[in-house]
């Protein structure tokens, strides 16, 4: 379930994506991805294990704002455009991954995971690695693309196009989410009725 819910979630994906585009390095490679995996595990296991939860949908809007800074940065927008050094990308990577930790643990907490403690620690465990094996698994293919892609004289012309497109799609999903958020905590706005409304977003989910 894990692996399944780290290669079904665009806003994981589009993140990892963004982190290793200009990475030629294994090491840094290894480093980053290192940091990022650290923050969530953190979150995820101990947010679930003690309960600690919030709204998944405006968790998951601060996820896309993640990829839309991920891509900002990738094509140098904070120096360009407002003249700001931003801090060390390693300790902005940490602190994403926490983050998406904590959203991985919000969907996790909706998921029956008993109340004996030990087993609830396994589930929780499991889980995460499950959610490391997606992650394998998807920096696998996106390296084999982006290292193929580098050899070929578009990857240096297309490649503000692409973090363009990173930051187009961490808007749509800001948008998407906190459009959920809104539909669920303001029903009352909208013309359909509350049991409408809940089972709609439970079918986009």
């Amino acid at each position: 379930l894990g692996a399944t819910h780290m290669l079904t979630g665009y806003d994981h994906l589009l993140f990892i994506f963004g982190v290793i585009f200009f990475l030629a390095s294994f090491k840094d490679i290894i480093k980053f991805i290192s940091v990022f995996t650290l923050g969530h595990c953190i979150t995820l296991i101990f947010a679930t294990f003690f309960k600690i939860t919030a709204n998944y949908y405006l968790i998951d809007a601060v996820i896309a704002v993640s990829v839309m800074y991920k891509g900002f940065e990738n094509i140098d927008g904070f120096k360009k455009h407002f003249d700001w050094t931003p801090p060390s990308l390693l300790k902005m990577v940490f602190i994403f991954g926490l983050i998406h930790g904590f959203g991985l643990s919000t969907r996790l907490q909706q998921l029956p995971l008993g109340d004996d403690q030990g087993a609830m620690l396994a589930r929780i465990l499991s889980f995460n690695l499950g959610v490391e094996v997606g992650q394998i698994l998807a920096l696998s293919a996106m390296l084999i693309i982006l290292n193929g892609w580098r050899k070929a004289a578009s990857f240096a012309k297309f490649a503000y196009a692409a973090n363009i497109g990173l930051i187009a799609g961490g808007i749509f999903l800001f948008f998407m989410q906190f459009h959920g958020y809104w539909h669920t905590s303001h029903p009352d706005d909208f013309p359909l009725n509350k049991d409408d409304h809940s089972h709609i977003h439970q079918d986009m989910e």
